[in-house]
């Protein structure tokens, strides 16, 4: 076993019982920044990222509404204070065309947002174009909007799918103020022992939920709290959920994970297209992911309660 493999023995071995039954996560490392803009301004850059890959498009398809426009409340909490910041997404299935055009539409749409200078989301760039339905995830760089287009599957045996785009605004400050928290950060708080691994493992949770781009969804006994494993060792353990329409939505929104965990330098073990595993080599930390087939998406967060050096080489 390599040394990279012996961390993951070890960090697993720890948190194996604190995890089961729990689902996923997903990290960047860098602090999302504030976005400046109200709820129609979000609304109209959405619409105006989505017109950018659809309005050249041959053969040209008829946009047919799954996801209106909706502001929703951001999961996220940095400094043990609710969070009021909101969010906007939207979604559009492409119709009126040949199904066999779907996987064109994903290719159009991806060199159009690449035109103006947009990025893929993962370091792993285009998607393999050999695949009938390819799904692309790609990024704003000025105002880190979020959108992916996908080629679902209609007819695998005629090559026929149906290409859908949605576009998930970063979180914003509501306009007027405060907006209803997804959740108060005081339901969450049980007695600790550790305010830094506190901070830490809200952090980590923060930074997931803004890459997921993914609802909020209020499940009871989610939330913070502190455990310890078989050895008496003590963690401080964090979980949420969050519900999106669909089976396949839910499997792009933990691609998206995995994009943010390499990105931000995580070891990631992908346990299937549905749930994937990461580690923290910097404190430790170990995050799950994991989607089931009605598109609930359940993350959890464990990291150590005592400070541990760094393991980076």
């Amino acid at each position: 076993m390599n040394l990279r493999g012996a961390r993951w023995a070890v960090a697993l071995a720890a948190v194996a019982l604190i995890l089961t039954g729990c689902g996923m996560q997903k990290n960047d490392g860098t602090t999302p920044g504030q976005v400046s803009m109200d709820d129609q301004q979000a609304i109209a850059r959405a619409e105006e990222i989505l017109h950018q890959a659809v309005d050249r498009m041959t053969p040209r398809p008829t946009l047919k509404v799954v996801r209106p426009a909706s502001v929703g409340p951001c999961l996220a909490y940095d400094d043990h204070t609710e969070d009021d910041r909101v969010q906007v997404r939207l979604g559009y299935q492409l119709t009126g065309v040949p199904g066999t055009a779907a996987k064109s539409l994903v290719k159009q749409a991806a060199e159009a947002w690449l035109k103006l200078g947009y990025a893929y989301q993962s370091s792993a760039g285009a998607p393999d174009w050999s695949d009938p339905f390819p799904t692309v995830f790609l990024r704003t760089k000025n105002d880190d909007f979020w959108m992916d287009a996908t080629a679902g599957v209609l007819d695998r045996a005629k090559g026929e799918g149906l290409a859908a785009i949605t576009v998930t605004s970063p979180c914003f400050q509501a306009s007027g103020g405060s907006a209803t928290p997804a959740a108060h950060v005081a339901s969450l708080h049980a007695p600790l022992v550790d305010p830094t691994a506190e901070r830490r493992v809200l952090g980590h949770s923060s930074r997931i939920y803004d890459a997921l781009r993914t609802p909020h969804a209020q499940i009871p006994g989610d939330g913070l709290r502190p455990v310890n494993d078989h050895r008496g060792r003590a963690f401080l353990h964090h979980t949420w959920s969050a519900k999106v329409t669909g089976r396949d939505e839910a499997t792009r929104a933990v691609a998206r994970g995995q994009a943010y965990f390499e990105a931000a330098g995580w070891v990631v073990r992908r346990q299937s297209a549905a749930a994937l595993r990461g580690l923290n080599p910097d404190d430790h930390s170990v995050a799950q992911i994991a989607a089931d087939d009605t598109g609930m998406i359940r993350v959890a967060v464990t990291t150590p309660m005592l400070p541990v050096a760094s393991t980076r080489v």
